[in-house]
């Protein structure tokens, strides 16, 4: 990844990061919704952990280019994006107008933040 450009490396390791993120908080709702909470806390964890190997280089090769402001509305709006294709495709939700109203408003934060 050292090729490419930091906002490159930055993006792809959130990306990352946040698709390990949405099955850790999420994917137990729909996978071991039998099991008792704690077996999915555990398994969530251990999910997690790659979260954070590739969330925590993310915003140290990021920091510097962009503000910390900057970063967090970033992953904000990578959550979204990964969010939304998680929910209808995997979690089978429907697709609401709400999906797109939050993100107008990300889009909002996006321009104030990054003028």
């Amino acid at each position: 990844m050292n090729g490419l450009p930091v906002p490159l490396q930055t993006i792809a390791l959130l990306v990352a990061s946040n698709v390990f993120m949405t099955l850790a908080w999420y994917g137990h709702l729909k996978n071991l919704a039998s099991r008792p909470w704690w077996y999915a806390a555990i398994a969530s964890w251990g999910i997690a952990l790659f979260e954070y190997l590739l969330q925590v280089p993310a915003n140290r090769i990021g920091y510097g280019h962009f503000s910390l402001a900057q970063l967090k509305i970033l992953q904000e709006v990578i959550t979204l994006l990964v969010f939304v294709p998680f929910a209808i495709l995997y979690m089978n939700q429907p697709l609401k107008l709400d999906f797109l109203w939050a993100g107008l408003c990300l889009l909002g934060a996006v321009y104030f933040i990054f003028r």
